[in-house]
């Protein structure tokens, strides 16, 4: 293993490869299909649109987070993950960033 992967930084990047196929398998579905990805989004009923929210609000937390974090932390482009996320997906992208954060935090050890 490279130096400074821990166990847990591979989960990450496990989990963040994983939200990155899972989503755009989906997207490419919308895509192919050529439906209206966002009208279906957030009017296909209350239980998706309850879904959206709660989806919404756990990525603007964790996009402060990740600025606020990477600041403390001194990471070069934090700004870039969330930039990122709206790229790819927010589930690619958290768990990228907490991967890369703990590789940080363990060469600092």
């Amino acid at each position: 293993m490279t130096k400074h992967w821990t166990p847990l930084a591979v989960i990450y990047l496990v989990l963040a490869i994983g939200g990155l196929v899972g989503t755009w398998i989906f997207n490419g579905l919308a895509i192919a299909e050529m439906r209206d990805f966002v009208g279906d989004w957030v009017h296909s009923g209350p239980a998706v649109s309850s879904l959206t929210i709660d989806l919404l609000v756990v990525a603007v937390a964790g996009s402060i987070l990740i600025i606020v974090e990477a600041r403390r932390l001194g990471m070069k482009r934090g700004w870039l993950y969330v930039v990122l996320a709206g790229l790819t997906a927010f589930a690619f992208v958290f768990p990228l960033f907490l991967a890369v954060r703990e590789r940080m935090l363990r060469s600092r050890r």
